[in-house]
């Protein structure tokens, strides 16, 4: 009789992953063909990818969106449970291009493009991180109060050469240009470029050290 318990406990336990394999294998179909209709009916080319969950995707009629070959994402925390529960967000505005290269993976990733942004090769971005190449409203208060504030934001290409690793968090902000295999730690804000096969890490981010 002792053994009774735990045998029960083992019994459900088996029975409840068999189930989640089944659920997991069903929402993987329904997220790549949600996926699939959201990239199409914003006009997005994508060579080939894979998901879990589904993304926010909008691209203005203007805009452009280009993903390359194996490109793989988690959206929620499903994918990638390190703590961020939010979708990937693609957003282009009018006369905007935002590209991804190839083999490229992201987590819970936010990429606000107004002007540009560009993502190299092989490249890794963390759960949460958030790429802006706009300052979205003007520097100047006294135009922020005004209906010519969206007019006088500052915009500027963000590009991300290929092999980089950004980390959980992290935020880069507009007009940056990092290097190819340089790593950005989690958490770091990164407000100017950063050259080839480095690290840097903080707020606002500083150089660590060579790779």
């Amino acid at each position: 009789m002792k053994y009774t318990y735990p045998y029960c406990i083992m019994i459900i336990n088996l029975i409840y992953k068999s189930l989640r394999r089944i659920y997991n294998y069903i929402c993987q179909i329904t997220d790549h063909l949600i996926c699939w209709w959201l990239f199409k009916g914003n006009n997005a080319h994508v060579k080939s990818f894979r998901t879990i969950g589904t993304p926010y995707v909008m691209v203005a009629m203007e805009g452009k969106l280009l993903i390359g070959n194996n490109f793989s994402m988690n959206n929620g925390i499903k994918g990638n449970p390190i703590g961020c529960y939010s979708k990937c967000t693609f957003f282009v505005d009018r006369n905007a291009t935002l590209i991804i290269g190839n083999n490229v993976g992201i987590s819970q990733t936010a990429l606000i493009c107004h002007k540009s942004i560009t993502i190299g090769n092989f490249v890794k971005i963390g759960g949460g991180v958030k790429i802006y190449d706009t300052d979205f409203h003007s520097l100047n208060s006294k135009i922020r109060k005004s209906k010519d504030d969206l007019n006088n934001r500052i915009e500027k290409s963000v590009i991300i050469h290929d092999n980089v690793f950004i980390g959980a968090y992290s935020i880069i902000l507009k007009g940056v240009v990092i290097g190819e295999n340089s790593i950005i730690g989690a958490g770091s804000v990164v407000t100017k470029s950063i050259p080839a096969n480095q690290i840097w890490a903080g707020n606002p981010a500083k150089f660590i050290r060579n790779i």
